[in-house]
């Protein structure tokens, strides 16, 4: 199969939702999308005339937006009930909100890891998979994807299970190439293979295997020509955000990325 470049259009940028009117304007000017992330207490207390005049000028954008969902404190596969009750109530309230700004994906952190779910895999799977169908009809109803972003997890096998029992196309992966590196003890093309059919986003950041540094691309010890060049084999290419922390570092961050993939 002849491989198929990337293409500008699938790139984007992280930006909070609190700093949004102060970047959005600039990753527009780079002709970048915005992934926009919201913290459990913007949700609370969220300006629907804001919300509205955002979505307003990014409809003036040829791609729709990503959103990240947010995280602190949450987990799909919670075994404790009040803690789904929580989890469900701010991924409901941030479709609500990728509603309005016309989101073509959403974030999902999953909240699994192996040291506070010892031989607990399973479990947590059972309850993710009875977590996330009535989202997965909303995300249906307002053409908005789930992805489910790799974190602390050491192999790809607890998101291909869960993702692949829920069989959906509104359902798939987001590969974080900084989390893989700094956690992860697959190899990344063993792990990209496993999630290929079903990978929608990429996050590109670097860090030198020690903390989760978000540097930017070139500055850590992340394979990202071995990513790219995986990635463009694939008949079907993930969108994909710059997770930079500051201005200064997705200028970087970009410039690195013009070797990677001149086009």
């Amino acid at each position: 199969m002849e491989e198929t470049p990337l293409r500008p259009e699938l790139l984007g940028a992280h930006v909070p939702w609190a700093q949004i009117h102060q970047h959005l304007d600039s990753i527009l000017d780079l002709g970048l999308i915005p992934e926009i992330a919201f913290k459990g207490p913007d949700l609370d207390t969220l300006d629907l005339q804001r919300l509205e005049t955002v979505a307003k000028t990014l409809k003036n954008v040829p791609r729709r937006p990503t959103i990240h969902a947010p995280f602190f404190d949450l987990n799909p596969g919670a075994i404790d009930p009040l803690i789904q009750q929580a989890t469900r109530q701010r991924l409901m309230q941030t479709l609500d909100a990728a509603e309005v700004l016309g989101a073509h994906l959403v974030v999902v952190h999953p909240g699994f890891d192996r040291w506070r779910y010892p031989g607990l895999e399973e479990a947590w799977i059972n309850q993710a998979q009875m977590f996330f169908p009535p989202l997965l009809k909303t995300a249906e109803k307002i053409d908005c994807r789930l992805a489910l972003e790799n974190i602390y997890e050491e192999t790809s096998s607890s998101l291909v299970l869960l993702v692949n029992a829920l069989d959906s196309p509104w359902f798939g992966h987001c590969f974080d190439a900084g989390h893989w590196f700094l956690f992860g003890r697959e190899p990344m093309v063993d792990w990209l293979t496993k999630i290929s059919s079903k990978l929608f986003h990429l996050h590109l950041h670097d860090n030198h295997g020690t903390s989760d540094d978000h540097h930017p691309l070139g500055e850590g010890l992340v394979d990202f020509e071995l990513l790219f060049t995986h990635v463009l084999s694939l008949p079907h290419k993930p969108s994909m955000t710059l997770e930079a922390h500051s201005s200064e570092d997705l200028i970087r961050s970009l410039e690195a990325l013009k070797a990677l993939w001149p086009e």
